[in-house]
């Protein structure tokens, strides 16, 4: 059984303040979002001259190694029982918070429009995001605002990570030094499964959602106003043996018809076929919980009636608990992998 802890850590420093005594721990990660986490302890336990939300961070180390980490945004005492439950998010959750107040034009690959945007952030009392592992791929972006936009950095870097020709989005936690935690960015296309996941001999399937609500035969990606009363437009087709079913999407802040264009691919990928989404939890022992990060993708066979699945799917999040006697269960929620293969 693996050794599980939770640290309190500075969030803007990094620095490991201490070991909190929880009761039990939920952490998770999602695909190209934060993430989160919900710790309880005794209420008694915590120092409110240094545990605060918005300056306290939580890491969850297993077995000695950093495992999830990310700032607290609220917590709730309960003074009938006397416990104290932290809600955190994953690291990507600071940059909802931070915006471009100088605005920002660039024409750069992926990579180094990311550095620009967290070289900003750090220069200016962030949270320090490791950028060294962000690599080129010569994908050249276009992008542009204004400083009276005050276009959130959250919401950039997770566009143009879900645009066409994209890429996969997460955040490590690890050990910058003795005693500090660091967090980096990475991003990719995701690794393959250890093996196939198959119902009732290595995980249990507790449901499957067929969902048709994104297809489209044609989509229409809305932009910005060009000032005479017309708005630029991106459009993307699907050939479906369906009725006509159009998809409008507005991207207000949109100056660009060669970003709408892509904008529009990436939404037409997703509405080539209807969405089969399994949820599942592993079988205790035969994983850990990074085997399954969000973007990797692999096999999940299924055959219980009217469920006949044998595909590949990409994990789009990942939950751990960890009740007080420190057994861990891992779920899996996933998507076809066809929704993400874009028009690059």
């Amino acid at each position: 059984m693996p050794d599980f802890e939770v640290l309190q850590v500075e969030a803007k420093t990094g620095d490991v303040v201490g070991s909190l005594p929880v009761t039990g721990i939920q952490y998770g990660e999602a695909l190209n979002a934060a993430g989160s986490a919900t710790v309880g302890m005794p209420l008694d336990a915590a120092d409110p001259d240094t545990l605060v939300p918005g300056r306290t961070a939580l890491v969850v180390l297993r077995n000695g190694e950093p495992d999830w980490g990310g700032p607290v945004w609220t917590a709730t005492a309960d003074l009938v029982q006397g416990t104290l439950t932290l809600n955190a998010s994953g690291w990507h959750s600071y940059y909802a918070g931070r915006v471009m107040h100088d605005g920002y034009k660039g024409a750069k690959d992926q990579a180094l429009l990311l550095t620009d945007w967290y070289r900003a952030c750090n220069d200016e009392g962030g949270i320090d995001t490791d950028t060294s592992q962000l690599t080129t791929t010569g994908r050249v972006r276009t992008r542009a605002w204004t400083k009276y936009e005050l276009k959130t950095v959250a919401d950039a870097i997770s566009e143009l990570a879900e645009e066409d020709g994209g890429f996969f989005l997460r955040y490590e936690t690890y050990w910058r030094a003795p005693g500090r935690i660091g967090n980096r960015v990475l991003k990719g296309s995701g690794k393959g499964f250890p093996f196939a996941l198959t119902h009732r001999v290595s995980c249990d399937v507790s449901d499957v959602r067929y969902d048709a609500s994104a297809l489209a035969t044609r989509v229409y990606a809305v932009g910005a106003d060009n000032g005479n009363g017309t708005r630029l437009v991106g459009i993307a087709d699907n050939q479906l043996d369906i009725p006509v079913k159009q998809v409008v999407t507005t991207f207000s802040d949109v100056k660009s018809t060669t970003v709408l264009v892509d904008k529009a691919r990436a939404i037409a990928a997703a509405g080539r076929a209807p969405v089969a989404i399994p949820s599942l939890t592993l079988y205790p022992g035969l994983f850990t919980p990074s085997d399954f990060t969000p973007g990797d993708s692999g096999a999940v066979q299924i055959d219980s009636g009217y469920v006949r699945v044998l595909d590949d799917f990409v994990v789009t999040e990942r939950k751990t608990d960890i009740d007080v006697n420190g057994t861990e269960m891992t779920s899996l929620s996933l998507a076809n992998k066809e929704l993400f293969v874009s028009g690059d």
